[in-house]
């Protein structure tokens, strides 16, 4: 049987970073970039050009790095975005310009408020305008899940015709389920006149935890692109898993008409650094990359694995990217060393990054001694601090005991100038939370503290991640160090630097003409 090529479009860099707390820096955009590219995804769609300065120089930053994937920039059907992500992806090896509009009649009616005619014309006049600046345009039917058939053909037969080669069928809402959504595919590719000129696509959301089932009843009746992000960041419930999807297509060959150009191995690796970018841990028991899912508690299970693997294990650990933890480095090791190692992890830095990074290794090397493949990722990740950080920590001293009320005393540079506080708290953090806001008096609420171990044994790394809100503003911050109560006083200051950076990002949906 031949098989087909599965479009792999990658999502974490734009629909992933809309993920409440989630916002990525241009370098960490990169850096995930770098790694997307490693993995041999087809398509990185590295962000909305419009939606503000920062996101528009991150997508000009990905277009300008990336060699081997096509880079893509989203844009709503209005020839101001179209050109403004034009300009962005002007220095892409391959550029795509994806562009939508709502098809629904409760989006029509109550976001647009346009009539069916009106939205047709929208999309031919967005894709045309496209095509002016790149042969290769996508066009989105936003809430394709809840159109209506008639109205789905009509709309994406005008958006061939106007020159769209790629068209997604999203499930915005993750309103579909499996039996229902392939049959829509099959009936789009079916009644659209001139569906043969297009690739079909799907982007699927988990609000029903039927991502993953939607695309793949997708693929078997058709689309040939499936959009999806790393660990299913995204909106609300999170995006179609990059990660399921690729390995169930690889599984089970027996059944799926596909095969896809993914290197698999760098599945983990690329797990592991969005978590610790965006700051939200990877479930134990989530498929493939969750610290579980290649482990065998149960008598039975072992016994059986250890006699033949397959009787359990459907996957290799191996051929994701799990291995046993190497040690790599330690404190006698050199500067060339670090940098040859990170180049191997997809981490590259210019020569005075690499002198604040390798400060760092060699503080950490001197407490844990052995120093693995995901310290020096969590080291990476970990926001050291910047010029323009406006709270850095300096000291910090915490006591807590038996029978005793916990007590911490802090001492932060604020805007260069050293400040001093107290408080005692209901535990050591607490304690230590409430000494930086006797001093900042910030106004946050803490919606979220989140701490895991990095590695194993007892002089691991604690890798903390803090969510604060304030205004309607969500941010998360990360920090990392042998000392838990350390590591959460410097998340707690790296999601109010955060806070510091003045936000002004458009939101695609908000407004889709």
């Amino acid at each position: 049987m031949t098989q087909d090529r599965l479009i792999i479009f990658d999502t974490t860099l734009r629909d992933g970073e809309q993920s409440p707390g989630a916002s990525m820096t241009r370098e960490e955009k990169l850096r995930i970039a770098h790694l997307l590219e490693k993995l041999r995804v087809d398509v990185i769609e590295a962000g909305f050009p419009a939606a503000s300065p920062g996101d528009f120089e991150a997508v000009r930053a990905v277009a300008r790095a990336v060699k081997d994937s096509r880079v893509c920039g989203l844009t709503r059907a209005r020839a101001p975005d179209i050109d403004r992500a034009a300009e962005a992806l002007k220095d892409a090896t391959a550029p795509r310009i994806h562009t939508f509009i709502a098809t629904s009649p409760i989006h029509m009616q109550h976001k647009l408020r346009m009539t069916p005619d009106q939205v047709v014309e929208h999309a031919i006049a967005a894709v045309r305008h496209a095509r002016n600046h790149t042969d290769d345009v996508e066009f989105s039917a936003e809430d394709a899940g809840r159109s209506e058939i008639d109205f789905l053909c009509r709309v994406i037969e005008a958006a061939i015709d106007a020159g769209a080669r790629t068209i997604n069928i999203p499930d915005t809402v993750g309103y579909a389920i499996p039996q229902q959504f392939g049959a829509t595919i099959a009936t789009l590719l079916e009644r659209v006149p001139n569906s043969d000129k297009a690739v079909f696509s799907v982007h699927c959301h988990n609000d029903l935890g039927l991502a993953v089932a939607n695309s793949l009843a997708a693929v078997l009746n058709g689309a040939r692109q499936v959009e999806c992000t790393i660990n299913a960041l995204g909106e609300r419930a999170g995006n179609a898993s990059l990660e399921e999807i690729v390995m169930a297509v690889r599984t089970r060959q027996d059944i799926f008409p596909v095969e896809t150009r993914i290197d698999a191995t760098q599945i983990v690796p690329c797990s592991r650094l969005v978590s610790n970018v965006t700051g939200f841990p990877v479930q134990p028991n989530k498929a493939i990359v969750g610290a579980n899912a290649f482990a065998h508690e149960s008598g039975i299970h072992q016994d059986g694995v250890l006699k033949h693997r397959d009787t359990y294990e459907i996957m290799r650990a191996e051929d994701v990217g799990w291995s046993a933890n190497r040690i790599v480095l330690g404190k006698h090791s050199g500067r060339n060393a670090l940098r040859t190692r990170l180049l191997e992890l997809g981490v590259e830095f210019d020569s005075a990054q690499l002198d604040d990074v390798f400060a760092r290794f060699k503080d950490l090397a001197d407490k844990k001694h052995e120093v693995f493949d995901e310290d020096l990722q969590a080291l990476v990740s970990e926001a050291a601090p910047e010029e323009s950080d406006r709270y850095r920590l300096r000291s910090l001293y915490v006591c807590s005991e038996t029978g005793v009320t916990p007590r911490a005393e802090i001492q932060l540079e604020i805007d260069d100038q050293l400040r001093s506080g107290a408080a005692e708290g209901s535990g050591p953090v607490d304690a230590s939370f409430q000494a930086v806001e006797s001093i900042v008096n910030s106004g946050t609420e803490l919606l979220l503290y989140s701490v895991n171990n990095i590695t194993s044994g007892t002089d691991a790394q604690g890798e903390v991640t803090v969510r604060l809100s304030r205004g309607g503003r969500i941010v998360n911050g990360l920090g990392a160090d042998t000392d838990i109560v350390i590591a959460s006083v410097k998340a707690y200051l790296h999601a109010l630097n955060r806070l510091t950076v003045p936000a002004e990002r458009a939101h695609p949906q908000h407004d889709g003409v």
